[in-house]
């Protein structure tokens, strides 16, 4: 499957890759008028606001208790409103520096709902501060046991670990939808949510550390597919001799349940029929997005029962996957049950097209509940806790234009 990487595709080896563009940092924040008892508000928000996970000194209580002690005027509400949006923002849409959130592409909606100028005006208007930013906060339960764990830890790496688990549900939507998929892949499980409660937990199969990690997406199912065929990756077909041997042989293609052809081009095509021993084994989850990374079954169900399940090649794969496939299908797409298990036991390729918006999140959570409930520390498979617990040692930086990582796509054309 196709992932994210530091070196671009083609890039030729030895020539200096030019950096990406800076983002444009966004214009200077709107200017609303604040009485004292709302800039007293915001104060007391800014020095409790420890509680999420968040430093006071980055938004100037100091500044800030000064300018209200001088009075209402213009210079109070030009500092009241430049703070607010700084804290608004990064309850929104998370404190952590977008160079900093490794593979992230899962762009967060948030800010196009509830722009800064919006906020502001809702602060001041309803004489609200505090109201405001909660509205901010994600709703899901994790962030609030995260919470209550930052209030009871007394370990500094573990607080760390907390604050940097807390932030990435900011860089979420939030509002995740009625139903979903999630997938925490340092913890190598998929859930099917209703309503932000747990229906079922599957399993999953993640990409192996390195250039094969399963990047970070906020996607929608648009097709369960039945019985799919496979396409060959050329790297296999033509690098390792496959699609030759394959024309070669046509008995050999037939028992190996391929349909073998060569184009006009003289490129050759192989492509895996339905059935038992096919590659993405029995059912297929469409998400389509950049990466090609889709969620599938497989024909090697053991490897489930492994501990360490980080071994793909960046697509998820899932257990008890015709399970899962046939839930989507009658939740998603309103097919009767009993035509579900039809098109699962025909073996011919079918598409089920879903009619009801279904959301995949690929999260990455370090320290998060695990199936029995329990909040507990996963293996930080992609070492990608540490830069994020990093910024937040540095002064807090200015939001740009930025909305996902801008690392280079490195194409890589084998699915599994």
């Amino acid at each position: 499957t196709p992932t994210a990487a530091p070196v671009p595709s083609g890039a030729a080896v030895g020539v200096p890759t030019p950096p990406p563009a800076e983002p444009q940092v966004e214009a200077p924040p709107p200017v609303a008028m604040w009485t004292l008892q709302d800039a007293k508000d915001l104060l007391s928000a800014i020095r409790g606001i420890g509680q999420e996970g968040l430093y006071a000194r980055d938004y100037q209580p100091a500044a800030l208790a000064a300018a209200i002690a001088q009075g209402e005027g213009d210079q109070l509400n030009e500092l009241a409103s430049r703070l607010f949006v700084w804290l608004a923002e990064d309850l929104r849409d998370g404190r952590t520096p977008m160079p900093a959130r490794v593979q992230w592409f899962a762009v967060d909606p948030d800010q196009d709902l509830h722009p800064n100028s919006a906020l502001l005006a809702q602060a001041t208007e309803t004489h609200d501060v505090k109201g405001t930013l909660r509205s901010l906060l994600p709703t899901h339960p994790d962030y609030a046991l995260l919470r209550q764990a930052l209030q009871t830890t007394k370990d500094p790496k573990q607080l760390a670990m907390i604050r940097a688990n807390m932030d990435r549900w900011r860089w979420l939507g939030h509002d995740l939808g009625l139903q979903y998929l999630i997938i925490n892949v340092p913890e190598q499980m998929l859930r099917l949510t209703v309503n932000n409660q747990i229906i079922t937990t599957y399993r999953a199969i993640v990409g192996k550390p390195g250039k094969t990690a399963t990047p970070q997406l906020a996607e929608m199912v648009e097709n369960v597919v039945f019985n799919p065929t496979w396409t060959v990756p050329q790297s296999i077909v033509k690098g390792e001799g496959l699609g030759a041997d394959l024309l070669a042989h046509p008995a050999k293609a037939k028992r190996m349940n391929y349909a073998v052809k060569q184009l006009s081009d003289g490129t050759i095509q192989v492509v895996q029929q339905p059935g038992e021993n096919n590659s993405l084994g029995r059912v297929k989850l469409d998400m389509p997005n950049e990466f090609a990374i889709y969620i599938h079954d497989t024909p090697n169900r053991n490897l489930f029962a492994q501990d360490n399940r980080a071994l793909s090649h960046g697509c998820i794969r899932a257990e008890r996957a015709t399970e899962l496939a046939m839930t989507m299908a009658i939740l998603g797409a309103d097919l009767p049950k009993d035509t579900a298990v039809e098109y699962n036991l025909s073996g011919k390729y079918t598409k089920v097209p879903m009619t009801k918006p279904f959301p995949v999140y690929i999260t990455y959570f370090t320290v998060a509940r695990d199936v029995n409930g329990t909040m507990r520390n996963f293996t930080d498979l992609y070492s990608r806790d540490a830069p994020v617990i990093a910024s937040f040692a540095q002064p807090r930086q200015l939001h740009t234009t930025q909305r996902k990582s801008n690392e280079a796509v490195t194409k890589l054309d084998n699915p599994l």
